[in-house]
């Protein structure tokens, strides 16, 4: 059957984008989807030649500008990887997803020209990436307020602390770290980021385990131990580290978002197919029945709206004219909708819905991270309010 989000893909991009995502969907289908229930029950992580694949297909290098080997392109065109990609798997889509949104952006948004070239050429076609350090053990939501310090010393900085939940992990070769320099600054101007190599002395990497979700991406635990980097190494400007993690925020908001609509294609299309193979009473469909056919349709209206919102965002974004909070929206309600239809898709399909290969199960999973990632959507909603506060 073919996927419905095509239909409206079709009738909302121009010819070349849509061309662009259909490479993609294909790429997904023949080479990620045959291999993943395999790749989950081994408990791999996304093998290095799926990897190898995708940077030859020019995914790592999608909005990097062709001057540093990239392709180019834009925002609309990391989202739409992430719904080709997502469609089967969040954890293949969010490895170069994050490696673009959270890790090249940074360096793409404040680098200076010699940190680009040092480092864009490499991240674009896949040769390394970059891992971003924000989450701690200790702070989540209050990511204005690290844990993490760096220090002055001489012309450099002496970084200690631990970041986790950092995506991209076990193949980073950097990690921007998002740190606290001026402790007695106004909230927002206190931190700085720094670019630190993955094999400086005093960096120690560990794959977090146990995690049920996302579970062939890597996730790992980066702690810094007196790590010493020179001057140079600062992202952006001295304490001016929220303003650089805020503004790659508001990319990775909408890629969040597409992975979870990517999730909310996958459903549909398995739940409608399954309602109309599914016989029982009377040896009809079940697709027959009221309430199943409303939980069908409610996917269908949810994925064309938010389809089509999202879109709209990424040309925004592409122009620089869209907020903090309206990425924060989408994000919000993206993974809120596509979280509470699938689980009623699961009540539908009933219990082969709990099967791996059924694929369901994958999604209903990963889609927790949709609501936690690149700020849990209670934090955001108190960002979204704020304007409807205003007197």
């Amino acid at each position: 059957m073919p996927r419905r989000i095509d239909t409206y893909l079709a009738d909302l991009l121009p010819e070349d984008k849509f061309a662009f995502y259909e490479v993609v969907r294909d790429f997904s289908d023949q080479e990620i989807a045959p291999n993943l229930l395999r790749w989950e029950r081994e408990h791999q992580l996304v093998p290095d030649d799926a990897i190898a694949r995708m940077a030859d297909l020019g995914l790592f290098g999608l909005p990097i500008e062709e001057r540093y080997g990239g392709q180019g392109g834009d925002q609309l065109d990391l989202v739409l990887m992430g719904l080709a990609l997502a469609y089967h798997s969040q954890s293949v889509a969010i490895t170069p997803g994050a490696a673009l949104s959270l890790g090249a952006k940074p360096l793409q948004l404040c680098g200076t020209e010699a940190q680009k070239k040092a480092h864009l050429p490499d991240l674009a076609h896949g040769k390394r990436m970059f891992v971003f350090g924000l989450s701690e053990p200790g702070r989540g939501s209050d990511a204005a307020n690290p844990q993490v310090t760096a220090r002055r010393s001489g012309s450099g900085w002496v970084i200690q602390g631990e970041k986790c939940w950092s995506t991209n992990a076990h193949w980073a070769s950097h990690v921007v770290v998002h740190a606290l320099t001026n402790p007695a600054a106004p909230n927002g101007k206190r931190s700085t980021c720094f670019i630190v190599p993955m094999d400086a002395r005093g960096v120690h990497y560990q794959e977090m385990a146990g995690k049920k979700v996302w579970e062939q991406s890597s996730t790992g635990s980066i702690t810094f131990d007196n790590v010493e980097v020179p001057g140079d190494a600062v992202l952006g400007e001295v304490d001016q580290g929220f303003k650089v993690m805020v503004t790659t925020l508001n990319g990775g908001r909408l890629f969040i978002a597409s992975l979870a609509l990517g999730s909310l294609a996958f459903a549909l299309d398995k739940t409608r197919t399954y309602a109309e193979e599914r016989i029982q009473f009377d040896e009809q469909p079940i697709g027959r029945f009221q309430r199943v056919q409303d939980v069908i349709l409610d996917m269908d209206i949810a994925l064309e709206r938010n389809l089509t919102w999202l879109l709209h965002l990424c040309r925004r974004y592409d122009e620089g004219q869209v907020s903090r909070e309206q990425c924060a929206k989408v994000k919000v309600d993206s993974s809120r909708v596509a979280s509470d239809l699938v689980a009623l898709a699961m009540e539908v399909c009933g219990g082969v819905a709990c099967l791996d290969e059924f694929g369901l199960i994958r999604h209903h999973n990963d889609l927790f991270v949709t609501r936690v990632g690149e700020g849990s959507n209670f934090a955001l909603k108190d960002l979204i309010v704020r304007p409807l506060r205003q007197r």
